[in-house]
């Protein structure tokens, strides 16, 4: 009885992993393919759950979505032998699981070196003919539908169809860099020389047209206050000359004063004159008016004859 048990319990345990070897189900972002002793007999692109026959037949999945795959970066010479690094991706989609398995195996790995191989040659055929500056311009997307019908082209017998190929960073070699930089610097430098040249040239302009009105202002003020100068002591000069012929004794007395003001103002004037000299003579006799000068004189006269 207990023999009957184990084969009993045996029996299901093997229908039971033969059952879950029979069915699977197959996800809407999958496509299977179904090989029997390693041969490929039918494809299922349907979803749900399907059945197969446990051990002799395998069930081989493969993905529907748009898959990516990045390429190392390169290095490619161009058209006019500049070299770039380039760095790109390519997006592709199983379209045909059949011809994909027999060309490649179930797994992405043996895509992934062909995509490789193909996409690098593409890429050096296309770029060799173009110049640097097309690559880093609109006309990019022109030459990237170019690689992508070319990769597509060539991979349609492994079952893909190549999406899109395009370029995620093109750069200069290292050493490429450096000497552009280095020219960059060159001929900011050169610009900024020549606008200082430039600047210096026009502060030189400015300050000789300031300092040319700054002359002419001065000269042309000089001119004025000459004039008026001129005109000052010439109303001066007929002011005196006015002031004289009205009173020429008054006038002298004056200036006399004025003249004693300006030499005995400080009180340490010394002064070495004769005793005679006229400058001291109103130091010594009060001035006296005109007219009692004259009339003196001719009193004298009737003095004398009154006795």
């Amino acid at each position: 009885m207990s023999r009957l048990l184990a084969a009993g319990v045996a029996l299901a345990v093997v229908l039971t992993l033969l059952a879950a070897d029979a069915f699977f189900v197959v996800e809407q972002t999958e496509q299977v393919l179904i090989t029997q002793l390693g041969q490929p007999i039918r494809l299922i692109t349907e979803p749900g759950l399907h059945a197969k026959l446990p051990l002799i037949q395998t069930a081989i999945s493969f993905d529907r979505r748009l898959l990516d795959y990045e390429v190392p970066p390169e290095e490619v010479i161009l058209g006019d032998q500049r070299r770039l690094i380039v760095d790109s991706f390519t997006r592709y989609r199983i379209t045909d699981p059949l011809a994909y398995f027999q060309a490649v195996g179930p797994t992405e790995e043996g895509i992934r070196a062909r995509l490789n191989s193909v996409v690098s040659s593409s890429l050096r055929r296309v770029l060799g003919n173009e110049q640097l500056l097309n690559v880093l311009s609109s006309q990019r997307g022109r030459i990237m539908a170019l690689i992508r019908g070319q990769v597509n082209e060539e991979m349609r017998g492994f079952g893909i169809a190549v999406e899109d190929v395009r370029i995620r960073r093109a750069d200069l070699p290292e050493e490429n860099t450096q000497a552009i930089l280095g020219r960059m610097n060159s001929e900011r430098e050169r610009v900024a020389r020549q606008a200082r040249a430039e600047g210096a040239e026009a502060s030189a302009r400015i300050r000789a047209d300031a300092e040319r009105e700054r002359t002419v202002l001065l000269a042309d003020a000089r001119a004025r206050a000459d004039q008026l100068r001129g005109q000052g002591e010439a109303q001066a000069i007929a002011i005196y000359a006015d002031a004289f012929e009205r009173d020429a004794h008054f006038f002298s007395v004056w200036r006399t004063l004025q003249a004693y003001r300006e030499a005995f103002a400080s009180g340490a004037s010394r002064l070495v004159l004769s005793p005679n000299n006229d400058f001291l003579q109103l130091l010594r006799h009060a001035p006296q008016p005109e007219a009692a000068k004259v009339a003196t004189p001719a009193a004298a006269p009737a003095a004398k004859a009154e006795p």
